[in-house]
């Protein structure tokens, strides 16, 4: 799962990089393996910054000054499939036809018949194991059909259209035609989120901007928010005034519209809006139904203290503690400074970094029977160290509750969470999860429950796979396998070597 984005400046003389940069900071906590931009400048020069980091520590003052352009787009990058070299960092970029940049979130399933089609029909070369570049060359390759001497909205809408009929999974991109425009489309489930804003300067004339969350456009002064729906896209010329306007386009039919929910879960701040559903409000439900679901299994007299995992679960737990009329707690004090366990690449990283991230107060253990909120449990790392942690601290009984039900299948969307079979709740019941993880037991929210909390009058069915294991797009005869050979050659660095730097464009990230 990562972050996207993208900036239109009416004004063609300013310039977007630094807007760029810091709309990347709101989006960081989509990924932290990489970020990167791109901007267009005079005579359609592409200019870039990208490489492994946080966005603070990738654009640094030097790079970002070099970066010429009113337009431009932008990526934090999630880790699939265990890689993480300098060389996947995004955006991609090819130069035939046109010149064109691309930024993607989410993960095509279908990615075995379409690396094929793209070396024995269309002869184009993929470098990396990305499924990013290899959309990216399947645009190139649609619009390059149309062998014009300049492109228009309807090429572009036509490249879109054979986009759609050839990938299947769950993806949103923001695109760069060079000099030309900035576009953006969405696939046609609506599993991932993208949104398109306005933000009218004093002279009346308008800047356009892209983005995976509200948050973003909330905090750069844009209004007019709406959804891309699924299945639709947009064009945003680079030269927009009032004759020169966004076209939308619905370019194929809506196949349903069932958001991933665990942008609810876990992934999203809870200040967005997505598909007009708040993040805040379905974590506040949550809440509520689990305090339901824990009065099932424990009883409440047996319960001291709620205390939350921080940060994502403590909506949920502050709700569930004031439905079960418990104290709430912050028995948990987090470092800041380090990253998300579970996106780490091995089990020893994972386990050292739960220690160093969270320390407990003991005063708010020490003879306290007490109920443990997390947003989910996915291996059981850091829910394993916690429940050591708390015991350790002098807890008499913990009781785990996860806002989620039982994560026992890939996520094949874009989160890249593990195998199946490192899963702690794959093939496990809830009894033998608990005792896997220490505890005395472990309380899940069920699936409708989820669903109840999150849906609205026009959503009601979401992408859920990760708990049932049926994907709203199915999957591609061995895909899984394939994701599992990637993530162990990743692991043998000398047999499958990546480059350190993009061929795209020349990159230097030295200062």
């Amino acid at each position: 799962m990562c972050g996207i984005l993208g900036i239109v400046l009416a004004n063609q003389k300013d310039t977007v990089a630094p807007e760029l940069c810091d709309a990347c900071i709101y989006l960081q906590h989509r990924g932290q393996d990489a970020a990167g931009i791109a901007t267009c400048g005079d005579r359609g020069r592409i200019f870039q910054c990208k490489g492994n980091g946080l966005a603070r520590d990738v654009f640094t003052e030097n790079r970002v000054a070099g970066l010429a352009g009113s337009m431009g787009i932008g990526h934090l990058r999630y880790p699939t499939a265990g890689s993480s070299a300098n060389s996947e960092a995004q955006p991609f970029y090819v130069n035939s036809p046109y010149g064109v940049n691309m930024a993607h979130n989410g993960n095509l399933v279908n990615t075995v018949s379409l690396k094929r089609y793209m070396d024995e029909d269309v002869h184009r070369h993929i470098n990396t194991d990305s499924d990013s570049e290899l959309l990216l060359n399947i645009f190139a390759a649609e619009l390059e059909k149309h062998n014009k001497y300049r492109v228009n909205n309807e090429d572009v809408f036509h490249a879109l259209e054979g986009v759609y009929r050839l990938c299947r999974g769950g993806y949103a991109c923001v695109g760069m035609l060079a000099g030309f425009a900035l576009f953006g489309f969405r696939d046609p489930n609506g599993i991932r989120p993208l949104l398109y804003g306005e933000r009218t300067n004093e002279n009346g004339s308008i800047d356009y901007m892209l983005a995976s969350e509200s948050v973003v456009l909330d905090a750069h002064g844009f209004t007019n928010i709406r959804d891309l729906k699924p299945g639709e896209a947009v064009i945003i010329p680079k030269n927009c005034n009032a004759e020169n306007k966004p076209e939308f386009r619905q370019v194929v039919a809506m196949n349903s519209y069932r958001p991933d929910v665990f942008e609810y879960v876990y992934f999203a701040r809870p200040d967005s809006i997505l598909d007009g559903i708040s993040v805040y409000e379905t974590r506040l439900n949550m809440g509520v139904k689990l305090a339901e679901n824990v009065k099932k299994t424990v009883d409440p007299a047996d319960i001291d203290v709620v205390i939350a995992v921080p940060d994502t679960a403590r909506t949920c737990a502050l709700q569930c503690a004031h439905t079960l009329g418990k104290p709430y707690r912050e028995a948990f004090v987090k470092n800041r400074y380090v990253g998300r366990t579970f996106i780490m690449p091995n089990q020893k990283e994972r386990v050292s970094s739960v220690r160093r991230k969270l320390n407990p107060m003991k005063t708010e253990f020490k003879g306290r029977n007490v109920l443990i909120v997390d947003d989910s449990i996915v291996r059981g790392t850091t829910s394993m160290e916690i429940v050591n942690m708390a015991k350790d601290a002098g807890a008499k009984k913990v009781y785990f509750a996860s806002a989620a039900p039982p994560i026992r299948y890939n996520h094949i969307y874009g989160i890249d969470l593990t195998d199946n079979k490192n899963l702690i709740a794959y093939n496990k019941s809830e009894d033998e999860v608990a005792a896997a993880l220490g505890c005395e037991k472990v309380i899940f929210q069920t699936l409708d429950d989820l669903i109840d909390c999150c849906k609205s009058q026009k959503i009601d069915k979401f992408e859920v796979g990760v708990f049932t294991g049926n994907y709203v797009t199915g999957v591609e005869d061995g895909y899984l396998q394939e994701l599992e050979r990637v993530r162990a050659l990743n692991k043998k660095q000398q047999t499958a070597r990546k480059s350190e730097v993009d061929v795209g464009l020349y990159n230097l990230c030295d200062d």
